[in-house]
């Protein structure tokens, strides 16, 4: 279907892969994971054809069609959505326009005629006549609902374009199917929704994300680029992680004889093989898994930061008390009302919503930043909060080095103690002397990080904490707020963080709350809730 041979790739004398040699087969969907800076969006793009590499070559099979999922949210600005999610067919998309010009000639000839038949013909054959009716359905499922069809793209907002544009690579049955972050900025049900899709999607499809719950539920194989290479392993992400850190463990291990850690490792596949996800890739899924050759193992070159939040003293009984809270956008929309509860010793809250925007707000406003419009909340005399906000860019604006920002943030102030936190979020050497306006995305939320550890609070506030982040960090914050011992309320469209540390789920609707001690898996599948959902969302 889709193959790459030889396939070379330098910037200079950075080598991000040399001689990759891989083949992507129909019905499989392919994750591609590697550290921050391996080169997984530059692969996509070689794919593409976006950009061309040093050496090798990409190649389709003859008639087969790509379909890409676009980046540049702005592209399409100037056309109408439907339009827009035609275009993503561009053999068909180029059909209609010609027919559209010939039947528009006043001096249509009988070439014309000839060619207009032709045409008609590729038409059918690509299903033309149904294309209007299958985006419109495709815009539906997403939830871009009739009344905005006719909208040009520019007119919708962030996360409605998003939508368009997923749907825009998925009309039209792509052969195979790139999609680079497809996650970001969607719901957890439009998520959840495309993990459906991408389950029954009958083709291939390679995709880079972080969010492993996504990855999980819709990957058949791990394309991992590491030690300068591109390998495939059988699997979802889960998989491989947990694979990849047994061979870590094992090779650490030195007294252990070749056949004991070969028992292990048959164990372990034996274990996961019978834990499969559940999806419409499970079979098959479980017998790759049962013929996988243990030698494949073997442990990633990547790093985790060491993330382990300490209270400077156990929070009391009373903690936080919200009452009859409310807020409005500036264009006077309600965020939500009416919110009221309490957080209890040991909860570890994930707050979810249809609004980001309302969480956003929510959030600010418990830190202090904003205030409700009406309503209060009263925070216990024992709490010490740490936050960890979604815009965090007004705590790096003075031109100071790593060392020095968090220093201002310590009691203690000895250059060895700052730098151990430091160390922890994998900044050393000379990385500390680094100025803080600098930073790129990921690099900033690691520093706050680092702040969060060096406070000792025991209760967090984190609102989005995995935005900018990598695999390797978001599995550590991950596990390190798993083993915290104070309270969590924390927002994040991460399914698997918020299924592995929350133990409550509170939705936040324009008028009201549901509230439930519960898992997230168990929140989003119960049918009293999805009608509750209907009463306060009023659709």
């Amino acid at each position: 279907m889709l193959s790459v041979s030889n396939l070379s790739l330098r910037f200079g004398k950075r080598v991000l892969f040399e001689e990759v040699n891989l083949k992507f087969t129909n019905g499989n969907c392919y994750g591609i994971i590697g550290a921050n800076g391996a080169g997984k969006s530059t692969f996509l793009k070689i794919l593409s054809g976006e950009i061309e590499p040093n050496t090798g070559s990409v190649d389709i099979d003859p008639g087969k069609r790509m379909a890409v999922l676009s980046q540049n949210h702005f592209a399409f600005d100037d056309f109408p959505v439907l339009q827009t999610v035609i275009r993503g067919h561009q053999k068909l998309w180029e059909i209609m326009e010609e027919k559209d010009a010939l039947y528009a000639k006043e001096d249509f000839t009988e070439d014309d005629g000839m060619r207009a038949s032709e045409l008609e013909g590729e038409f059918a054959e690509m299903d033309g006549w149904n294309a209007e009716s299958d985006a419109a359905t495709l815009l539906s499922s997403l939830g871009i609902t009739e009344q905005y069809h006719e909208y040009l793209v520019k007119d919708l907002n962030g996360n409605q374009k998003v939508r368009v544009l997923l749907a825009q690579a998925l009309f039209g049955n792509p052969d195979v199917l790139l999609m680079d972050e497809p996650t970001n900025d969607l719901d957890v049900d439009t998520i959840r929704w495309l993990e459906m899709f991408l389950a029954n999607f009958d083709n291939t499809v390679l995709v880079v994300s972080h969010d492993r719950h996504f990855l999980d539920n819709v990957c058949t194989h791990v394309c991992d680029i590491d030690f300068g290479k591109i390998q495939i392993f059988s699997g979802n992400y889960t998989f491989w992680y947990q694979s990849s850190q047994l061979a870590l463990r094992q090779r650490s291990d030195q007294n252990k004889k070749a056949e004991e850690k070969k028992k292990e490792l048959q164990e372990f596949i034996a274990r996961f093989s019978a834990n499969v996800a559940k999806s419409k890739q499970a079979t098959s899924r479980k017998k790759m898994l049962e013929k996988l050759n243990i030698e494949e193992i073997q442990p990633s070159t990547r790093k985790y930061p060491g993330i382990i939040v300490k209270q400077g003293r156990e929070v009391g009984d009373q903690i936080l008390t919200v009452e009859n809270l409310s807020a409005k956008a500036e264009s006077g929309d309600v965020l939500f009302s009416n919110v009221n509860f309490t957080v209890s010793k040991g909860d570890k809250i994930a707050f979810i919503s249809r609004n980001t925007l309302a969480l956003n707000q929510f959030f600010k406003t418990l830190w202090g930043e904003v205030k409700p419009a009406t309503g209060e909340f009263n925070w216990g005399v024992t709490v010490t909060t740490s936050n960890l906000p979604n815009e965090n860019a007004h705590y790096f604006t003075e031109k100071i080095n790593l060392v020095d920002w968090l220093r201002q943030y310590s009691t203690e102030k000895d250059e060895t103690y700052v730098r151990g936190f430091l160390g922890r979020m994998l900044f050393s050497g000379e990385e500390t002397q680094k100025m803080c306006t600098v930073l790129s995305g990921g690099e900033k939320v690691r520093c706050m990080l680092s702040k969060l550890m060096l406070e000792n609070p025991n209760v967090l506030l984190l609102d989005e904490p995995t935005n900018h982040l990598d695999l390797e960090s978001i599995q550590a914050l991950n596990n390190g707020l798993v083993d915290y011992a104070g309270v969590v309320l924390f927002h994040s469209h991460d399914q698997e963080f918020i299924n592995s540390i929350a133990n409550r789920i509170i939705e936040i609707t324009p008028n009201g709350v549901i509230d439930k001690y519960m898992t997230y898996e168990e929140f989003a599948e119960d049918d009293q809730i999805k009608a509750r959902k209907v009463e306060l969302y009023g659709a």
